[in-house]
């Protein structure tokens, strides 16, 4: 009787051992993390392509309320046609020889490539060279990954980002045509809590 007293007592201290062991297991938590997707829409130094990069002062330089079109038509391989010849009302382009319809364009890694036609009407985006930082134009395929089919070129732009201090800032231009250009922008810079705010009011006529 007491051997079989003695060998459950044993028992159950076992069992009590291999509970708090699995207890103390079990107090490991398992945290699920999202997913990271980094995928490029921009071409390096080192890529192995055709590609022409225009930094915000070339396009400052060039803006004078024309259309991106009108301001990429010094890029290689690259006709800019525009129905008034101003670069102000409907443009389009061609590079390599290949239409719109199969130039992928990007805003910020966004397609702007209208969904039935795959073109980018311009005339819609007026004024978009003020608010831009850079353009990459990719000759060939390219690196796009998203969007239109990329037979002919990618372009890939991007928004200059907030500003550190606050600013204010006017332009106005004129040229044949009747064309007329006029912008008014202002930014209270980066506040306290992190946040910015811009505005800009552009009226291009011709």
């Amino acid at each position: 009787m007491k051997k079989a007293v003695i060998l459950a007592g044993l028992l159950a201290l076992n069992l009590s051992l291999f509970a708090q062991a699995d207890e103390q297991t079990d107090s490991l938590k398992n945290i699920h993390l999202e997913e990271v997707v980094v995928s490029s829409t921009r071409a390096g130094k080192n890529t192995p392509m055709a590609y022409s990069n225009v930094s915000q002062a070339e396009i400052r330089k060039e803006n004078a309320a024309r259309n991106i079109p009108a301001i990429l038509q010094g890029i290689p391989s690259l006709v800019f046609f525009s129905e008034d010849g101003s670069g102000v009302g409907n443009t389009s382009m061609r590079i390599r020889g290949t239409d719109a319809t199969r130039i992928n364009v990007t805003l910020n890694g966004m397609p702007l490539n209208n969904p039935e036609s795959q073109e980018v009407y311009w005339v819609n985006l007026p004024d978009l060279s003020s608010s831009l930082q850079s353009i990459q134009v990719q000759r060939g395929i390219g690196t796009s990954t998203n969007g239109a089919a990329a037979f002919g070129a990618s372009i890939s732009m991007k928004t200059a980002g907030a500003r550190s201090t606050a600013y204010g800032e006017a332009s106005t231009s004129a040229g044949s045509y009747h064309t007329f250009s006029s912008t008014i922008a202002a930014g209270s810079g980066i506040l306290k809590n992190g946040l910015s705010l811009d505005a800009r009011y552009s009226r291009n006529t011709g």
